[in-house]
């Protein structure tokens, strides 16, 4: 009986979902209306359109992102060219962008890069029984490059020192009610584009509050965009030099860098220091030892020397994780005060 029914998908948990897990259906894609440019593209082997582009969502209800059930992934973003918004879909063993906006060009062009096309997979090799099981089991797994940094940027510094629920809501917030609509049919004419960097300059000190971000995130933000156009240059740099710049903005330390390299650059060495919860879980999944701190973390991964933050991913998406405590960080709204 065991081979004659396929198998039911597992729902993903928590720290799946931090490991860039987001569903998308499978099925037929419907064809959108009216697309202005449309670009296809064959992957070179296995493609998981959830897995490759789950780092990038913010939450359930990010407004720049959204999974339908159509089996199509949407995306709005701030390009050089201007705001635009690009639908995926995969189907066949073929891969259909779909763009709308002044930056529909440019996101169609780098769709093959956005989709893991400069990632190797192949140079990854497993050390452990767990890793080697969880990447049989996720072939489709590939490290996706933007191209953009400050869409990467200004999310990583809302998510310092807080939860992940506040950091995401403060993000939908402000993105609702200072960026712009997307381009485009949008899915529904829920998908916005980030503000631009003007736009996050000019944001009052109230609506700060109001979202539930404090005086040091916010002028964090503040100090990135009045130099965003140097940090989008860093695309063009190795990740470790590009965080190098990134890091001498004040508010800006090794977590943060490497959060953000991780989607601009699809840098696969870029492991996360600093993490409340990584150690812990990278503790208890290759040694047992659920108290790691940073120091053991980055000795259990150093036989992933180059590839660590895939070897990291990885062990995010088994889901074996040591079981829940007493919360670490308490939940606090500053915008009720």
């Amino acid at each position: 009986m065991a081979g004659r029914f396929p198998q039911r998908p597992q729902p993903p948990t928590r720290t799946t979902v931090r490991g860039g897990h987001v569903a998308v259906p499978g099925g037929v894609p419907r064809p959108a209306p009216a697309p202005a440019r449309v670009r296809t593209y064959a992957p070179q082997g296995p493609l998981d359109l959830g897995l490759v582009l789950g780092p990038l969502r913010r939450g359930p209800a990010d407004p720049t992102f959204r999974a339908l059930s159509d089996g199509s992934v949407w995306r709005a973003s701030r390009t050089p060219a201007g705001p635009g918004t690009l639908r995926v879909s995969a189907y066949g063993g073929e891969v259909r962008g779909e763009a709308w906006g002044p930056g529909a060009e440019w996101l169609l062009e780098r769709l093959p890069d956005l989709l893991g096309a400069s990632d190797d997979p192949d140079a990854f090799v497993p050390r452990h029984r767990l890793v080697a099981m969880t990447r049989h089991r996720r072939p489709g797994l590939r490290l996706t490059r933007t191209g953009l940094v400050m869409e990467s940027l200004i999310p990583s510094i809302l998510e310092q020192k807080v939860t992940t629920d506040e950091a995401y809501r403060a993000w939908r917030l402000l993105v609702r009610k200072f960026g712009e609509p997307a381009p485009g049919p949008a899915a529904g004419g829920r998908l916005f584009v980030m503000p631009e960097p003007r736009t996050w300059a000019l944001i009052p000190s109230w609506e700060w509050h109001r979202a539930g971000v404090d005086d040091k995130r916010a002028s964090t933000v503040l100090r990135a965009v009045r130099v965003a156009a140097r940090l989008e240059q860093t695309v063009g740099m190795a990740p470790e030099a590009a965080r190098a710049r990134l890091e001498v903005v004040p508010g800006i330390g090794p977590w943060t860098s490497a959060e953000t390299v991780q989607r601009s650059h699809g840098a696969p060495d870029a492991v996360t220091v600093g993490d409340v919860h990584l150690p812990g879980i990278v503790g208890w999944a290759l040694a047992g030892d659920r108290d790691a701190d940073d120091s053991v973390m980055l000795s259990l991964l150093e036989p992933y020397a180059g590839q660590r933050h895939r070897a990291a991913r990885l062990i995010l998406l088994s889901g074996k994780v040591p079981a829940r405590r007493v919360p670490k960080m308490p939940r606090v709204d500053i915008g009720r005060l």
